[in-house]
């Protein structure tokens, strides 16, 4: 599995950014995706996930109703829309992968396998 995230970048409080996340190693519509971020100083944490199925989306409640997750499969990319950002949304943000296939999002958390490098999101007020 190899996992490329990009699209970050250096905003201001209240602008949008969407992260991309190409997986180039496997049959990528079989695997649950989604994304994680950690700040300085801070614990990594979830953000997102989406089923493989994409039916199935799970968003962490600090960025419920601004961020969503989406997934392109005739792409093999995954999507992070990040709306309304905050100083507190400024991290490196991580796309990840479940372990094994047929995963919901709600799964997703306990079969992560796979970590692609970070992409830096920088929120300026």
């Amino acid at each position: 599995v190899q996992l490329q995230a990009s699209g970050g970048g250096l905003v201001q409080t209240g602008d949008s950014l969407r992260l991309s996340c190409v997986d180039s190693g496997r049959t990528f519509s079989n695997y649950a995706k989604g994304w994680y971020r950690q700040a300085p100083g801070k614990e990594r944490e979830f953000v997102a996930a989406i089923g493989w199925r994409s039916q199935s989306t799970h968003i962490a409640d600090s960025v419920k109703g601004r961020f969503t997750i989406s997934r392109d499969n005739a792409e093999n990319t995954v999507y992070l829309q990040m709306n309304n950002l905050k100083s507190e949304d400024a991290a490196v943000y991580f796309c990840v992968a479940a372990t094994k296939p047929y995963i919901s999002a709600q799964s997703l958390v306990r079969f992560v396998g796979s970590w692609g490098q970070g992409t830096q999101v920088t929120v300026s007020s």
